[in-house]
């Protein structure tokens, strides 16, 4: 934490620095049992339990939300609080579908799943964040209530994050903070951005048709692999000319499935993949012309289609005083060389929803080894180092202890 916070607030400051210590132990291996069993969105009912136990030892309420994640709520101290309504804190819990390549003894236990993108992290950090400020609630110190919200199902689009303002989540609360890991800052850093710091993302299905017949006679049928090859190569770059190019658009194919002989044209085949868009305005756009495009790239091949268009997340969008609390949270206890500038990414992220409810902000976590090259978000071989689980409880501790202006 920092020397340099007010007067009135370095009581629980030093209280805070002095409480994470004694945790510190505990948070790594509670981040290490967290990555060795991971579970997928809605899924994640042993991570609910883990982080439900542990809240009610520290002497407070978590709430169930329905399904699985957890809400708690951290009061102020009697005779201490300031009139200043929720500060909320969010960690994701779930993990995703990835084989982890790692050779670490806290591995992942459960075949093709794994925390390749940091939320046992996020989790832990959350966590801790609970406990230090329990400790300070007790003691008098805490001038402002806290909610922690434990978010189910961040990589199932369109997010957990509407489960969780569905079940309640989100009332009374004034501001929202969380962190997401970010391999490519050090660790003992973070970096911020005012506005959009995310993109939108939605999930396309298309799905082409025909006939079917001999490859020796394609212009008895529809030559439905051709078609399908022109879609994926043509409806991205013709939605890029339908659409401000300052908005960011990409669309990227995950998956082409079409036929099983070489000799035959199939009935049918299927395109996946993304839509990712760096501007609001055109992500509403988008939909109307990706039908347009689909219809007419389709129609000229003699396909039928079909098209599934999954709307994911709106762009997670900074609120510029949230920022700006992190800002000088962060540097008073990391120095203000280690506060850096980030920015916008095409990664999508269902932080946006509480967002578009409550001012707040997502900040890069720095979790890459000081002197190695880091391993990308999604993969198997991601491992953070696990200092930055300190670093983020301090940004949420300080958040929550930072004076009222």
């Amino acid at each position: 934490m920092s020397a340099s916070q007010p007067e009135g607030a370095e009581g629980a400051v030093s209280a805070a620095s002095s409480r994470l210590a004694a945790y510190a132990d505990e948070l790594v291996a509670i981040r290490r049992d967290l990555h060795m069993h991971p579970e997928l969105g809605r899924e994640e009912f042993r991570t609910t339990a883990l982080i439900h136990d542990r809240l009610a030892a520290a002497g407070l309420t978590p709430r169930l939300l329905p399904g699985t994640g957890v809400v708690c709520d951290i009061p102020a101290s009697p005779g201490a609080a300031d009139g200043r309504g929720l500060i909320a804190f969010r960690g994701d819990i779930d993990a995703l579908p990835v084989e982890d390549a790692k050779d670490v003894p806290y591995r992942s236990t459960v075949p093709g799943r794994a925390h390749a993108c940091g939320h046992d992290v996020h989790t832990t950090v959350t966590l801790g964040t609970g406990l230090v400020l329990a400790d300070l609630s007790r003691d008098g110190m805490l001038a402002r209530p806290v909610r922690l919200i434990f978010q189910p199902a961040e990589e199932k689009l369109p997010g957990g994050a509407l489960d969780v303002i569905k079940a309640g989540g989100l009332e009374g609360v004034e501001e929202i903070h969380a962190v997401h890991c970010d391999p490519r800052v050090e660790v003992g850093r973070v970096a911020l951005r005012v506005g959009a710091i995310t993109s939108a993302c939605d999930r396309l299905i298309i799905t082409l048709g025909g006939p079917g017949g001999h490859t020796a006679r394609p212009h008895q049928s529809t030559d439905l692999v051709t078609a399908l090859a022109k879609m994926a190569g043509e409806l991205p770059s013709a939605l890029a000319r339908r659409i401000d190019p300052r908005s960011g658009v990409s669309i990227v194919w995950g998956r082409i499935n079409a036929g099983a002989a070489p000799n035959v044209i199939p009935q049918r085949g299927e395109l996946d993949g993304t839509l990712r868009c760096l501007d609001i305005e055109a992500w509403r756009q988008a939909p109307d012309l990706i039908q347009e495009l689909v219809d007419t790239i389709a129609s000229t091949y003699g396909a039928k289609w079909e098209l599934e268009h999954h709307r994911g997340v709106p762009p997670v969008v900074n609120d510029a005083d949230a920022v700006a609390a992190a800002r000088t949270v962060a540097t008073g206890f990391l120095g203000a060389a280690s506060v850096e500038v980030t920015e916008q990414s095409l990664g999508g992220e269902d932080f946006s929803w509480f967002l578009e409810d409550v001012p707040g902000q997502l900040t890069r976590l720095g979790v890459r080894p000081v002197g190695e090259a880091p391993y990308d978000l999604h993969q198997g071989r991601f491992d953070v180092d696990e200092q930055a689980i300190g670093v983020g409880v301090r940004l949420f501790v300080g958040l929550a202890l930072r004076p009222h202006r």
